[in-house]
């Protein structure tokens, strides 16, 4: 009994694990529109389809975000230690004003989109999104590397951008 038990139970974490680490996108995130600094909707299909080929870092942050504030000198330094890698950057702020206050403050370079309803929000549901900043890695096919990646999580970050490039 006890080790059908730990064979349950070894299943029951591997299957948690597993979830937690998706590969993909759902359809339901893909059709999710954003707004472009032009003030255009565009899908995150299509976000994804200009980063097509190459490997893609996706930052999830806010303006007003302490902790994001706090990490952008390392997500600097990792863009300066990796030119080849896109950058996205996808902000949860509350006002299109204030995010681009943000872009211009902090000096982001890379692709910006904002999504309109926070958080708490469609885009932020489907992405499992509890905390920001959030880091998303892509490998040059598209398939997710890293799916839930936090400040503190640079090591992690860094060395994934090593051994995709």
């Amino acid at each position: 009994m006890k080790k059908i038990t730990l064979v349950f139970a070894v299943i029951m974490i591997a299957f948690a694990f597993s979830a937690i680490q998706k590969e993909s996108f759902s359809k339901k995130t893909l059709a999710k529109k954003v707004i472009t600094p032009e003030n255009k909707e565009i899908s995150f299909k299509e976000i994804l389809k200009k980063h097509n080929g190459k490997v893609t870092v996706i930052e999830i942050w806010a303006s007003w975000c302490g902790d994001c504030v706090k990490a952008m000198p390392k997500v600097k330094e990792m863009q300066a230690n990796n030119p080849n890698v896109d950058y996205v950057f996808i902000s949860m702020d509350k006002a299109f004003d204030k995010w681009q206050a943000g872009i211009e403050k902090h000096e982001l370079k890379g692709d910006h989109y904002w999504v309109t309803d926070g958080m708490k929000g469609e885009f932020g549901q489907s992405i499992d999104l509890d905390w920001i900043p959030r880091y998303i890695i892509l490998d040059s096919k598209g398939k997710i590397q890293i799916y839930r990646a936090i400040e503190t999580d640079f090591d992690k970050i860094n060395e994934t951008l090593k051994t995709l490039q």
